[in-house]
């Protein structure tokens, strides 16, 4: 059984920078797709990101294209999510989860993601 545990989260001012990281334990994750989605409160959670098993194929949501990146190494059996010039509407928890299918095409939807990480806040003040 596959474990995502996040971190990285914290209090930054708008127009800095903060990497997240989801490390999985219980086995490898290097043959499925990873994703970040976020939720703000009283809001739905929302897609933000997510990438292959390979690194090579990344998609990121229309609201922080140009800002975030995401890659993995799977090596070290984690994925990451940079975050460069945080805006005030980026606050929110921040969750990580996998995509069981061997090989699959990362997706934008949540119900494609098998097991999800706990969350880690990220606050970006004005």
């Amino acid at each position: 059984q596959v474990q995502l545990v996040e971190s990285g989260g914290g209090l930054v001012q708008a127009g800095g920078s903060l990497r997240l990281s989801c490390t999985a334990s219980g086995r490898t994750v290097s043959s499925y797709s990873m994703g970040w989605f976020r939720q703000a409160p009283g809001k739905e959670r929302e897609f933000v990101a997510a990438i292959n098993w390979s690194g090579r194929t990344t998609y990121i949501t229309d609201s922080v294209k140009g800002r975030f990146t995401i890659s993995r190494d799977n090596a070290k059996n984690t994925v990451y999510l940079q975050m460069n010039s945080l805006k005030p509407e980026d606050t929110a928890v921040y969750y990580c989860a996998v995509d069981l299918r061997v090989w699959g095409t990362p997706s934008r939807t949540f119900e494609a993601y098998e097991v999800w990480g706990q969350g880690t806040q990220v606050t970006v003040s004005s």
